[in-house]
C-alpha cells in the first residue's frame, strides 16, 4: 500500500429555513458577530465566522497540491518529505518506491495539476475573470514556497486557496492548511500574504457530478454484460486514515462518531450518487419497509464504502474495511461484478493507478468478479466550472443559501472552527484559514 496522498455530523432534519443545520440560525454564528482575529487571513475572514459572506478582492487562486516525483532519482526523497518526522525506516519507503518505479518513477499527479491549471485558466478566461493561478506542492516541487514568491514577485497579497482535496480530516484538510502556515514562515511573507480557502467541495455539484456521471456508465456496462442488479456492488472506495484521526475530523460540535466528518461526508456522497446513478440506468431504490410496495422496476445494486492506501504500523487502527478484502468477501456471496468507485479522489494519481487499477483489478479478477473502475474528476467541465464556483463565492461574498450543495451536510465552513481534524500524534500546529488551535 502507498502514503497517503491527496485523496473524500450525522445530517440534520430539514427545517424551514434551517438548510438542514438545525433551529433557528442553523447552528452557524451571525455573519455581523465577530469571533476572534485570525492570523494571515483576508480582512472579510479575519473575525473567523463559519461563513463569509463579504467580497474579497483576490489577487489570484493558489492551486495547492500533494506533490510527486518525476523521475527515478526523486522517488527516495520526495518519500522522505511525506513522511518527515513520522520516523518511517528507509526499508519501509523502498517498498512504497515500487509503486512509482513500477510506472518510470513518475507520479501522474503533477501533470495532472499541469492539466488542472491549464483548465482553471481556460475557464477563468472564457468568463471574463481575470484572476492569474498559482500552483505550489506540499511534498515535491513546485512547492508551496515558490509559489508564494512568485506572487510576492508579481505584487498579489490576497490569495484564494484550492486544496485538491475535497474531504475534511487532517491530511486531506488541516495539514494543507499547516503547510500555507509553513510556507508563509518560510518566505518571510507573513506579513504580506494573506490566504483563505475555499470550503471543502466533497458535496459540491462540480466535484459530485462526474461521479454520478461515472457510475451511470458503469452500471450500464455491467449490466450490458447481462450482469444482474442482484449480482452487483458498487464500492465507493477512498484513502484509509487513522482512526484516531477519523475520529477526530470535522468539528466534535457536530457528533459525527466514530468515523467523525471524513466517514460520514463519505457516506452521504455516496447515497447521492448512487440514487442518481441508479435512477438513471431505470433502477429503484431498494425498499426500506416490508410494507413499501414494489415499483415494477429492478432494486439497484447493494453499495458499501471501502478504505484503500493504509500505511503505518500493524498495531494503529485505521479504517476498514480495506477494498480487497471487501472485494473477496463479496466473491464469497455470489457477487459477479463490482463498480468500483475513487471517490475520494480528485485525479487519477499513484494511489488510483496501483491501489485500484492494479491491486483491486487483480483481486477481482482472481475471484471471477468482473470490475470496472470509474473516472475521478480530473478535468471534467463540470468539476472545473465548480471550482471556479468555489472561488467565486468567497469573492463575491456569496450569501449561504445561494450557495449548492448535494447533501444536508454542507456548504461546509468556510473558515474552519477550533479544533478540527486534530492530529493526536503530532498535536497542534500553526494552520491558516481555521479558528485555533
Amino acid at each position: 500500500m502507498t502514503i497517503p496522498q491527496p485523496h473524500g455530523r450525522e445530517a440534520a432534519s430539514r427545517l424551514p429555513g434551517t438548510g438542514g443545520r438545525g433551529p433557528t440560525n442553523g447552528g452557524f454564528e451571525s455573519s455581523s458577530t465577530p469571533a476572534v482575529v485570525l492570523n494571515a487571513a483576508s480582512a472579510s475572514a479575519a473575525a473567523g465566522l463559519e461563513h463569509v459572506m463579504e467580497p474579497v478582492a483576490y489577487d489570484a487562486i493558489l492551486l495547492a497540491s500533494f506533490g510527486g516525483p518525476e523521475g527515478q532519482d526523486d522517488v527516495i526523497p520526495f518519500l522522505r518529505n511525506v513522511t518527515r518526522g513520522r520516523g518511517i525506516p528507509e526499508e519501509r519507503l523502498e517498498e512504497v518506491a515500487h509503486h512509482y518505479r513500477a510506472f518510470g518513477g513518475v507520479s501522474p499527479i503533477n501533470d495532472q495539476n499541469r492539466e488542472l491549471k491549464a483548465a482553471l485558466e481556460a475557464e477563468l478566461e472564457r468568463r471574463g475573470i481575470d484572476l492569474p493561478v498559482l500552483w505550489g506542492n506540499r511534498n515535491w516541487n513546485p512547492y508551496l514556497r515558490e509559489a508564494l514568491t512568485e506572487a510576492n514577485e508579481r505584487g498579489y497579497t490576497k490569495l484564494i486557496a484550492i486544496g485538491t482535496s475535497a474531504y475534511s480530516s487532517y491530511s486531506s484538510c488541516r495539514q494543507y492548511r499547516e503547510d500555507y502556515a509553513i510556507a508563509l514562515e518560510e518566505t518571510g511573507l507573513g506579513d504580506v500574504i494573506a490566504i483563505d480557502k475555499v470550503r471543502q467541495f466533497f458535496d459540491h455539484p462540480g466535484f459530485v457530478q462526474p461521479f454520478i456521471d461515472g457510475v451511470t456508465t458503469g452500471l450500464a456496462d455491467v449490466a450490458a454484460r447481462g450482469i444482474a442488479p442482484e449480482h452487483t456492488h458498487v464500492l465507493f472506495s477512498t484513502h484509509s486514515i487513522p482512526s484516531s484521526d477519523a475520529a477526530k475530523s470535522g468539528p466534535a460540535t457536530r457528533g459525527f462518531g466514530e468515523g467523525g466528518a471524513y466517514a460520514a461526508q463519505h457516506l452521504a456522497v455516496a447515497e447521492v450518487v448512487m440514487h442518481e446513478a441508479a435512477a438513471a440506468n431505470g433502477l429503484s431504490r431498494p425498499a426500506t419497509a416490508a410494507s413499501e410496495p414494489a415499483d415494477g422496476r429492478p432494486a439497484q445494486p447493494a453499495w458499501s464504502l471501502v478504505y484503500q492506501s493504509r500505511s503505518g504500523p500493524p498495531s494503529m487502527p485505521w479504517l476498514e474495511p480495506d477494498i480487497n478484502d471487501a472485494i473477496t468477501d463479496l466473491a464469497s456471496k455470489g457477487i459477479k461484478a463490482v463498480v468500483i468507485v475513487p471517490l475520494g479522489f480528485v485525479s487519477d494519481h499513484m494511489e488510483v493507478k496501483w491501489d485500484l487499477d492494479t491491486e483491486a483489478m487483480e483481486t477481482s479478477a482472481e475471484h471471477d468478479i468482473f470490475a470496472v473502475r470509474v473516472p475521478t474528476p480530473g478535468v471534467h467541465a463540470a468539476y472545473v466550472s465548480g471550482l471556479i464556483d468555489l472561488v467565486l463565492e468567497r469573492r463575491d461574498g456569496v450569501p449561504l443559501e445561494e450557495r449548492p450543495a448535494m447533501t444536508e451536510l454542507g456548504p461546509w465552513y468556510d473558515v474552519c472552527r477550533p479544533g478540527c481534524c486534530e492530529n493526536e500524534r503530532l498535536g497542534f500546529k500553526p494552520a491558516l484559514a481555521g479558528v485555533a488551535p
